[in-house]
């Protein structure tokens, strides 16, 4: 056997191939805005409210302010997770704050002044990529929220000013692949979490080797291979919200 068949199997996707991605937007009734993303075997449930309060640090502000919240339920994995209680968990206050900035790169807040966004973003099931995942669907949520505004006369301008997507690349073996499934997380070298926008602006980067250092140019192989897949993520996703009807 030889070391390469001893890598995870992309069920007939290629190394360059995220996998399948759906969503469906306008799914929870008393959300303004919402949307369920599945990508792989992940799964994301994403809601938008609008609160008519200002964060405290932004009064008397022009902008309003955008915040995310991020839970797993317990069997989103394969053995039950004790259920997240504890607003100072490390994993889930670093998650938030990942998907709070993403998201907020890709709207004018101006348009919300005096006013807070929560997007909250619940992982139904999990198999890798949950972050990434998380990002997408907020933004599917986003794009049925300010639809909505846009709908019912609230806002007479688009207030998203990018597609903000994001994608996780790993360094397998030898091999770089691009949105890895939990399989291949656990045995990957080097992984990053890249996060920008369709135009391949990049918003943030998160992760590094897992097992020994790895080459500068490993690491910017792995970064333009990130940037470009988040393009064709963001095209497939725009291709789903398309063919939703506008409410």
């Amino acid at each position: 056997m030889t070391a390469s068949s001893k890598l995870p199997a992309r069920e007939g996707r290629s190394a360059l191939d995220p996998r399948p991605l759906s969503v469906k937007r306008g799914v929870n009734p008393h959300a303004p805005g919402s949307a369920h993303l599945i990508m792989g075997h992940t799964e994301i449930l994403a809601t938008v409210t609008l609160e008519d309060k200002p964060a405290p640090h932004m009064r008397g502000k022009k902008e309003g302010w955008l915040t995310a919240e991020y839970a797993m339920l317990p069997r989103a994995t394969n053995d039950r997770q004790a259920r997240e209680r504890n607003l100072q968990n490390g994993r889930r206050h670093e998650i938030q704050r990942l998907l709070g900035r993403a998201l907020r790169a890709s709207v004018d807040l101006s348009h919300f002044r005096n006013q807070t966004i929560y997007v909250d973003c619940d992982v139904l099931v999990a198999d890798g990529g949950t972050r990434v995942a998380s990002i997408l669907a907020g933004h599917a949520a986003l794009h049925d929220f300010c639809d909505r505004l846009i709908h019912s006369g609230r806002l007479s301008d688009w207030p998203l000013t990018h597609k903000v997507g994001a994608i996780s690349v790993g360094l397998i073996g030898e091999e770089i692949r691009v949105d890895l499934d939990y399989a291949e997380d656990k045995v990957a070298r080097a992984d990053l979490n890249v996060v920008a926008t369709d135009t391949g602006l990049i918003i943030e980067v998160q992760g590094g080797a897992e097992e020994g250092p790895i080459r500068q140019e490993e690491y910017m192989q792995l970064l333009n291979t990130g940037v470009e897949a988040v393009k064709g993520v963001m095209a497939q996703l725009g291709r789903e919200l398309a063919v939703i009807q506008g409410v």
